[in-house]
């Protein structure tokens, strides 16, 4: 007995985007004796079934099995990224050939038409046959194709050495040509014209340096350059649809790569929501010039995309471009906005390219509270400090329960009195009150009601859909006409703490985000010039914004 034994087995599996190490025992469900699910008939190998069992470890059941492709399969074992031909694409052999230069594993499937004679050519039903190489011989007519093909041979299986259909064209080719090819290596040479006859499409995995090392046939290959986005859809945030939804489009996330020469690039995005997948495809749009921060709605209604993904519900979508030298903006999306996931976002290249995901850096352009004119008392002010002095204390201040009072009877309507509510109020006094007292005076009071007319013009603007709310995807162009402009983590944070349960805002939620945000700038900019001590922790502004936003 084999006491080394543990009757544990570890598979390495790429998922969502990172290598995950899954363990399954040796206990595989069996009915009547035989193997319940993956079996074969050409081995007594269990590693197969083991590999199941850890598939359906990771998907949670041996059910959920029956969704996925071949090309998910690929790109779970190998890490790669996956990209599907179908062959009219191929125009000759010498484009096959050139997908052999690089660090890729060609895969043909085999699925000949009805009228072909499935039984002539001693290939397999349905297999991915792996493409090896691609020679280009005379003929004493004109130079022609030939490709060589392989699998793995069954347990008893005998190796042919070329499969003809087109006899008259095979026997042009001369007898010492056929000779050197059947000899000099292993596998089924065919003409390029029998194999666009047979095999419907190429199915190809992309492996970059990292990953192509443990496949020693890629050894002597042009390696693909890679770089990653880890990202994701939230609602709110970075959820805006395709290019359909124009008026949220741009809130999506945007990733931007330079060029320094033209190249083929092949961009692939994988989303990790595995159980209930979204439609999800990208776009790409030829830059100007390079940006530095995000686009804005109005650049994606004047430019024309250059290059659109085809939108579906599979684990990825690729695609292959080639591209000029210069900027551009790949923007990955789900087809309906608001739909949420995480998503890995790969680009392959043969030469170095840049990539830089594009946010924008944190500033105040422009005071949010308005201050009260010159000469306010005689201009409908008034009446207000009346009010204000009959609720005010012998230094002439009021808390948030007096303000709340003060402009439940002040404020004109439904609409502006949504910001009624004591959390409004509370923001308004902490964002107001420079002496920490919790009370603010009737100077103050002006300023706030100058300010809330000031945003109510703002919020109008940006409310489309309906009276008095606001689409919470509008948000971060509102604030910019407040005069923040804020990084994505941050709207996050807003999102979170002030989006109702319909994904709308009321007046009243966005005056405490407009509050909440002028009390952080302001204490930041405020304490920016201190001196550290030894009890003191510097942080920038990005994060000043987060860690304050969270409190």
């Amino acid at each position: 007995m084999d006491t080394s034994y543990a009757g544990v087995f570890r598979f390495r599996l790429w998922w969502c985007g990172q290598w995950l190490e899954v363990l399954v025992d040796d206990r595989l469900p069996t009915v009547n004796g035989k193997l319940a699910f993956l079996q074969t008939s050409q081995t007594d190998q269990l590693w197969p079934a083991l590999l199941e069992k850890a598939y359906a470890k990771l998907h949670g059941s041996y059910e959920a099995l029956k969704y996925g492709s071949l090309l998910d399969g690929l790109a779970d074992l190998t890490g790669g990224i996956t990209e599907s031909i179908v062959m009219p694409e191929l125009s000759d052999g010498s484009a096959l050939r050139t997908l052999l230069d690089t660090s890729s594993v060609v895969t043909a499937h085999y699925f000949p038409p009805p009228a072909e004679d499935k039984t002539a050519t001693s290939l397999e039903l349905e297999m991915n046959y792996r493409i090896y190489d691609v020679q280009k011989v005379d003929t004493t007519n004109e130079p022609v194709y030939l490709i060589r093909l392989r699998r793995p041979l069954g347990h008893g299986e005998t190796p042919i050495s070329h499969i003809v259909l087109d006899t008259a064209l095979w026997k042009t080719i001369p007898q010492y040509e056929r000779d050197r090819l059947m000899t000099a290596s292993k596998g089924v040479w065919m003409l390029f014209s029998d194999f666009q006859r047979l095999f419907p499409r190429i199915e190809m995995v992309h492996l970059d340096t990292e990953t192509s090392r443990a496949e020693l046939s890629l050894s002597e290959k042009q390696k693909w350059q890679m770089k990653m986005h880890q990202g994701g859809w939230k609602r709110g945030v970075s959820a805006g649809g395709c290019r359909n939804y124009v008026n949220f489009f741009h809130t999506n996330p945007q990733v931007q790569i330079m060029l320094n020469e033209p190249d083929t690039v092949i961009i692939s995005l994988n989303q990790h929501s595995i159980m209930e997948p979204k439609v999800i495809g990208f776009s790409v749009y030829k830059m100007p010039k390079f940006l530095t921060e995000t686009a804005n709605q109005m650049f994606f209604k004047r430019i024309k995309s250059t290059i659109n993904s085809q939108y579906t519900n599979s684990r990825q979508v690729s695609q292959r471009c080639q591209l000029e030298s210069g900027a551009y903006l790949i923007m990955p999306t789900t087809f309906e906005p608001r739909e949420e996931a995480q998503f890995t976002l790969r680009i392959y290249s043969n030469k170095p390219l840049k990539m830089k995901v594009l946010d924008d850096p944190p500033q105040m352009t422009k005071a949010a509270l308005v201050k009260a004119p010159p000469g306010s008392d005689s201009n409908g002010f008034f009446q207000y400090e009346t009010l204000f002095l009959q609720l005010a204390d012998e230094h002439r201040t009021i808390d948030i329960f007096e303000l709340q009072e003060l402009l439940d009877a002040c404020l004109p309507n439904d609409y502006i009195k949504s910001c009624v509510s004591i959390d409004t109020c509370r923001q308004i006094v902490l964002s107001m009150d420079k002496k920490g007292t919790g009370r603010i005076c009737l100077s103050d009071f002006k300023d706030l009601i100058c300010s809330l007319k000031h945003l109510q013009l703002v919020f109008k603007t940006h409310a489309r859909e309906k009276m008095g709310v606001l689409r919470v995807e509008r948000l971060r162009d509102a604030l910019k006409d407040v005069g923040f402009i804020v990084p994505e983590r941050v709207i996050s944070l807003l999102v979170f703490r002030y989006m109702r349960k319909d994904g709308m805002l009321r007046f009243g939620d966005f005056v405490s985000a407009v509050m909440h945000l002028h009390r952080v700038f302001e204490l930041f900019y405020t304490n920016d010039g201190r001196r550290p001590g030894s009890d003191a922790v510097q942080l920038n502004l990005s994060e000043w914004l987060k860690n304050a936003l969270m409190c």
